[in-house]
Order: structure tokens, then C-alpha cells, then sequence
């Protein structure tokens, strides 16, 4: 989970690295969300307010694991701790990693609130993040001038994948 501090500003500055930089949280922090949301709905019966915490606190986890991990690489790296543009950049590339908890979170509220069971709501999370894990996939695959077969092959690949490295992370207790 490395991150490039020197990789832009925050705001979607148009610069590819930092916008590689994002997407490359999002889609970290969506493979981890599906390992939750998996290992809540494997653990056995847990009810909304549980799976909310623990979602919650694995996404706000994640971000100040990236933050104190870019903070520490800083220091390292330039001997100092970043500050003003740095520090904006690093926690705006870290952000899709709380933002990955919105989804999850949404749909264990309408549990809550008895729209669903919150077991659906996790697999339907779970459902949720694998498809978007197979519509970056499938843009990757396009913008990458392969075509529409091409594209959707990618995307059952990084599913397949996501949903993969999700299942052996939920299995070990991560």
C-alpha cells in the first residue's frame, strides 16, 4: 500500500500519476471492503449496528494506517514531515480509503432500518464491490485500446481477482 506524496495535489489536478495514485486506494480499499463485508457475513449472525462499526472503523483504520505510513516515507525520504501541499496531497490520495466504507454502510443502514436482512446487505455489498472492481476492469481494458471483448475480459479478470485476494483475506482473518 505505498503512496507517492509527490504525485500531484489534491483535486483531481489532472496529472495521471495522482490520479493512478487514487484509483489505486479505491480499489484497495474495495477489495478490503469485500473481505469485511465476507468475513462479517461468515462470522454468523451480526446485527446492523456491528456491521456498521466494523466497517466504519476498518475504513478509518485503513486511511490513518496510509496517513502515518506516507507520513513516516516522508520523513525518510525528504527528512522532514510534509506539510501544507504534501500533506493535502497525501491525505487526498488516502481518502477513497474512507470513502470505500459509503457503500457497505448504506446498505447495512437500510438493514437497520428493516428495508433487508443486514445478511443481504452484505452480500448485496459484496455483489456491489465486485461489480465495480469489474467496471474499472472493463475501462481499463477499453482505454487501453483493446475494444469491448478485450475490456470485458479484464474486468471478469480484476473480479475475479479482487474477489479472489477478498476471499483469502476474509479466510485469514483480515
Amino acid at each position: 500500500m505505498g503512496h507517492d506524496s509527490t504525485a500531484g495535489g489534491p483535486g483531481g489536478t489532472g496529472d495521471p500519476r495522482f490520479e493512478a495514485a487514487l484509483l489505486k486506494e479505491r480499489i484497495y480499499a474495495t477489495i478490503t471492503m469485500i473481505s469485511v463485508v465476507v468475513g462479517l457475513r461468515a462470522a454468523g449472525h451480526v446485527d446492523a449496528a456491528g456491521a456498521a462499526a466494523t466497517l466504519g472503523t476498518t475504513a478509518v483504520g485503513l486511511w490513518l494506517a496510509a496517513v502515518v505510513a506516507d507520513q513516516q516515507a516522508h520523513r525518510v525520504v525528504h527528512g522532514r514531515v510534509a506539510t501544507g501541499r504534501e500533506l493535502r496531497g497525501m491525505l487526498s490520495v488516502s481518502s477513497p480509503l474512507l470513502l470505500s466504507a459509503a457503500g457497505p454502510l448504506v446498505l447495512v443502514a437500510a438493514a437497520a432500518v428493516g428495508v433487508m436482512a443486514v445478511d443481504t446487505a452484505l452480500l448485496a455489498a459484496a455483489v456491489v464491490s465486485v461489480a465495480g472492481l469489474f467496471g474499472w476492469g472493463c475501462y481499463g481494458g477499453v482505454r487501453m485500446g483493446g475494444g469491448l471483448l478485450a475490456g470485458l475480459l479484464a474486468g471478469a479478470l480484476d473480479a475475479a481477482i479482487g474477489l479472489t485476494v477478498a476471499l483469502v483475506k476474509a479466510a485469514a482473518g483480515h
